[in-house]
C-alpha cells in the first residue's frame, strides 16, 4: 500500500526506532507510546488485521514477541507488559501490528532516545 506509513517503515522510506528486524517483520518503539517502552511488531508485508494475516506470520510475530518481552522485563522493570492487537476501527493505522505496552506502578520518564539506548545495549 503507498500510503501505508507502517509500510513505508518497513521498506525503511520513514525512520524507526527498530529494536529487531529480519526478512518477515520489524520490531520498533511506538512513536507515541501509551507507556515508556511500549513496542510494535509489525509484519514487512501489508495485512490489514487478523483476518487476513497468514498463520505463519502471525506465529512468527508471536515467537518474537517471546524474545522482545524478556528484553523489555530486564531493562525497563515493568510490573506486567500487555500485548494488543486491535481490528477494525479501534485500529488507527490499517496494517497489522502487535503492541507490547509496559506497565509500571509509577509513571517512567524517558526520552524515545533514552529508551532506545537502553534496549540496544
Amino acid at each position: 500500500m503507498n500510503d501505508c506509513l507502517f509500510c513505508k517503515i518497513a521498506k525503511g522510506e520513514n525512520p524507526s526506532y527498530t529494536l529487531f528486524e529480519d526478512d518477515v517483520l520489524k520490531v520498533m518503539l511506538d512513536v507515541f507510546p501509551n507507556s515508556t517502552g511500549h513496542t510494535l511488531i509489525i509484519p514487512k508485508e501489508h495485512y490489514k488485521d487478523l483476518d487476513d494475516i497468514p498463520m505463519d506470520v502471525l506465529t512468527h510475530i508471536l515467537e518474537i514477541s517471546k524474545q522482545i518481552k524478556p528484553l523489555l522485563e530486564s531493562k525497563l522493570n515493568p510490573e506486567s507488559i500487555v500485548l494488543i492487537q486491535n481490528n477494525g476501527e479501534e485500529e488507527k493505522i490499517k496494517h497489522f501490528h502487535l503492541h507490547l505496552i509496559p506497565k509500571y506502578k509509577s509513571v517512567v520518564k524517558m526520552s524515545l532516545e533514552e529508551v532506545y539506548n537502553l534496549l540496544r545495549r
